[in-house]
């Protein structure tokens, strides 16, 4: 029997932001370096995932993977294009969903940001990372950059996703409730049915999670196709967590010090560690 795993879902739409225009970021060209931090032509930190302008703008209470949105929407580009091609090969669900996981399981390498870019902490958007993949072959990137990739792609193969942060890691959730290769289905805001996409590993397969993410309270967000803003998330998640199948209790709220232990963790973390599927 399947186990769920309780999530707390952050939908956030941002309403009444207007939308901006902007060149593309790639990593030789578009960035500014100020105060030590390094800036993307979106004003986006890409050195730092905490604050309002940080990649995940992590804060004491929630977060928003605005770099996600930097290839999405009006913004989409490679990745989502290359999501599209991967549905067009791929008629039926499973096989299309398994399809985009090994393209980013298998074509990126992972790599600690300070050997990559001489920071501790350097993420890349979705499009810079898969126009590395398709163009050389392979790609290199720790595990924020292969969530995100793997976000922005599903989306563009006509999946929902969302990004997951635990203790010093990220990871991708698709929604596929009928893959039934799944070790363990995830609940988001009462919906079961989302999958763990776990790329950082070269055996992981589809739909394995880590031991120390199950049965524990994590956050994700939903990714949809939001304006690039540099905008304080709200301070609260707008919904409760609420015991699936099988479960205890009765409903209750993210608690602040989960997001007070995250954002600390980001803060003091160097790097984020490398989450391997035991061999």
């Amino acid at each position: 029997m399947k186990r769920t795993v309780l999530f707390s879902l952050i939908l956030v739409f941002l309403a009444g932001l207007g939308s901006a225009s902007h060149a593309w970021a790639f990593p030789s060209e578009g960035f500014q370096e100020r105060g030590g931090d390094v800036f993307d032509d979106w004003e986006i930190c890409r050195t730092r995932a905490f604050g309002e302008d940080g990649f995940y703008q992590i804060t004491e209470t929630t977060f928003r993977p605005v770099i996600a949105f930097e290839s999405l929407g009006e913004n989409a580009a490679s990745a989502y294009s290359l999501g599209q091609q991967i549905a067009d090969e791929y008629p039926d669900l499973v096989p299309r969903a398994e399809a985009v996981f090994r393209f980013v399981r298998d074509g990126v390498r992972y790599t600690p940001d300070i050997d990559q870019f001489d920071y501790e902490e350097f993420a890349q958007n979705a499009d810079e990372l898969a126009a590395a993949v398709d163009q050389n072959g392979v790609g290199y990137g720790d595990c924020e950059d292969s969530a995100v990739l793997l976000a922005v792609m599903y989306r563009g193969a006509g999946f929902r996703s969302a990004i997951a942060i635990g203790e010093e890691h990220t990871a991708a959730l698709v929604y596929l409730p009928e893959y039934n290769k799944a070790t363990a289905f995830f609940e988001l805001d009462g919906e079961g049915g989302w999958v763990w996409a776990e790329a950082t590993g070269r055996n992981n397969p589809l739909g394995w999670a880590p031991k120390e993410f199950l049965n524990v309270m994590l956050a994700a967000y939903e990714v949809t196709d939001e304006v690039i803003a540099t905008v304080e998330p709200p301070q609260e998640p707008s919904t409760a967590v609420v015991p699936g199948a099988g479960g205890g209790g009765g409903g209750f709220s993210m608690p602040f010090p989960f997001f007070g232990i995250i954002f600390f963790l980001w803060f003091i973390s160097s790097s984020f560690r490398r989450r391997r599927r035991a061999r």
